[in-house]
């Protein structure tokens, strides 16, 4: 149902929470790396083909100049999750922080915080979950165990 995408293996730790979110939350995913820069064409195979292979979100992790999200974006009509990823190459995420959020008119893509794959995952769930009963009452029970974990931590704290 959603295909987790990174530009490099090294986004691999970061991207990784997207897909536990979605294990967590029973959703089935697929995670490859395809790169805007060193494999173009394969991203354009990928994001042109994702819907009749299934796919009904992408999360895209990108760091750097990261055009993977939005290249993705431009390609499918699929909701894309870009996730700014503080790479190497990186100015204190910033450039991949705009990069991916700074999206032109028509080619929208959703951005979460940098390094923020969890939420990508968890947004993934939410945009499935909005037509799908299932996915949503998973989602209402892990909102309700948030809001449990919070009530625990004020416990702790009083002790």
């Amino acid at each position: 149902m959603v295909g987790i995408i990174m530009g490099s293996i090294s986004d691999r730790k970061v991207m990784q929470e997207a897909a536990e979110a979605l294990t967590e939350l029973n959703i089935p995913f697929e995670m490859e790396i395809v790169s805007a820069h060193r494999t173009p064409e394969r991203m354009l195979e990928y994001a042109a083909t994702a819907r009749e292979r299934g796919l009904q979100v992408i999360i895209a992790g990108a760091g750097g100049a990261a055009h993977l999200p939005g290249m993705v974006a431009a390609v499918t009509s699929l909701p894309v999750i870009g996730v700014p990823v503080l790479s190497s190459n990186s100015i204190d995420g910033w450039d991949s922080i705009l990069s991916i959020l700074q999206m032109p008119s028509g080619v929208p893509v959703a951005t979460v915080a940098l390094n923020g794959a969890r939420n990508a995952g968890i947004l993934a769930a939410q945009i499935l979950g909005a037509s799908d009963p299932e996915i949503g009452s998973r989602l209402d029970d892990f909102k309700l165990n948030l809001k449990k974990k919070v009530a625990l931590m004020n416990e702790e704290l009083k002790n």
